[in-house]
């Protein structure tokens, strides 16, 4: 339990630092916050792997760039899903998914150092 509340805690403030950082990203309020950071985080624990097998072979072919494009459609998913967190288009999406990647892995290397 302890290790979930702390990745929700790292991924809902890596969402809300990207949306003070991107244009195109808004948090209206603290629940759609976390409940965006709970939703994503479900969302790339379920659908995300499916995504990768179903999408293998474009993957291949784009050298795995094509993980950018499905970590932005969860992302945009997500927007879709809860209230309070938005998301202007997908093309924002896919930065801001790889703008979350970056800073949550910096907040989790320096949380453990």
């Amino acid at each position: 339990m302890k290790h979930f509340l702390y990745r929700l805690l790292i991924t809902s403030l890596a969402v809300l630092f990207v949306a003070k950082l991107l244009p195109g990203i808004e948090v209206t309020s603290l629940p759609g916050l976390v409940l965006a950071a709970l939703i994503l985080g479900l969302l790339n624990a379920f659908l995300r792997p499916l995504m990768v097998i179903l999408t293998l072979p474009l993957t291949v072919f784009s050298l795995g760039l094509f993980i950018f494009i499905i970590n932005g459609i969860i992302l945009y998913l997500t927007s879709a899903i809860v209230s309070g967190f938005e998301i202007s288009s997908i093309w924002v999406a896919i930065f801001a998914s790889i703008l979350i990647s970056i800073v949550s892995s910096i907040m989790n290397w320096l949380a453990k150092g």
